[in-house]
């Protein structure tokens, strides 16, 4: 539990852009009124979140913050110090390298832990890649589930894309994953060769950017489509 007689501070989950494009008006106003007033933050790379929050607030004093290590790699122990630094009263945020902390982020985390200790977690309003891929899809939003990153090795990737067909004809589901980017059109070529034709695909490409692009078709109309996805941020969903 917090500690007695010391009011706990929050921590907010605190959104960035999908890309290179946006200034701090494409994100809600209260965003950077409740960033401008915090100085502790959590993130993957202090270079990056730095530059996201000189992005998000222009006159920001740069030298006060603290931001420390919050990765896949963080152990238990100091996800523990982290949250105690919130108990003792500090608001805090976690500054995702791209879109919602906690969704395909290790935020989460720190969230849960959060939660644990009786630390109160606000989500502020920001860019999602999934809910906007799936939104724009024409896929089921109703029924879906994301995968995050598939199977590196194209065999028990094969079967991951075989497993996911199979439940997309028995539940109508929509099935949502990524990839690393460079990693993007071996992915591509996979679903080509492994899912039926008249299954759907949704591609959709560097979100909120001035390349979007977001295009459903069956497996059979890709195939006589052309597209480089290399190095493109892209979310795949598969469905019917």
């Amino acid at each position: 539990m917090p500690l007695a007689n010391v009011e706990p501070g929050i921590l907010y989950l605190l959104p960035v852009w999908l890309g290179q494009d946006g200034g701090p008006d494409s994100m809600p106003g209260l965003n950077a009124e409740i960033a401008k007033d915090i100085t502790l933050y959590f993130a993957e790379h202090e270079r990056t979140a730095r530059q996201m929050l000189r992005r998000l607030i222009p006159a920001i004093d740069m030298p006060s913050l603290e931001i420390h290590r919050l990765d896949k790699e963080t152990d238990q122990i100091t996800v523990s110090e982290y949250v105690g630094m919130i108990a003792k009263g500090s608001n805090a945020a976690i500054v995702s390298e791209a879109g919602m902390p906690g969704i395909a982020d290790p935020g989460a985390l720190l969230v849960r832990e959060a939660h644990a200790k009786g630390i109160r977690v606000v989500p502020l309003v920001g860019p999602s890649s999934l809910l906007l891929a799936l939104a724009a899809s024409g896929l089921n939003g109703q029924n879906f589930t994301f995968h995050g990153y598939l199977p590196r090795d194209q065999r028990d990737r094969q079967q991951a894309l075989r497993g996911i067909e199979s439940d997309i004809h028995r539940t109508g589901a929509a099935h949502i994953f990524i990839e690393t980017p460079y990693r993007n059109d071996a992915l591509f070529g996979d679903i080509l060769r492994t899912c039926a034709s008249s299954t759907l695909l949704c591609v959709a490409c560097d979100l909120t950017q001035l390349n979007e692009m977001v295009c459903t078709l069956s497996i059979e109309a890709w195939k006589k489509r052309s597209i480089n996805l290399k190095d493109r941020p892209t979310v795949f969903i598969l469905g019917r």
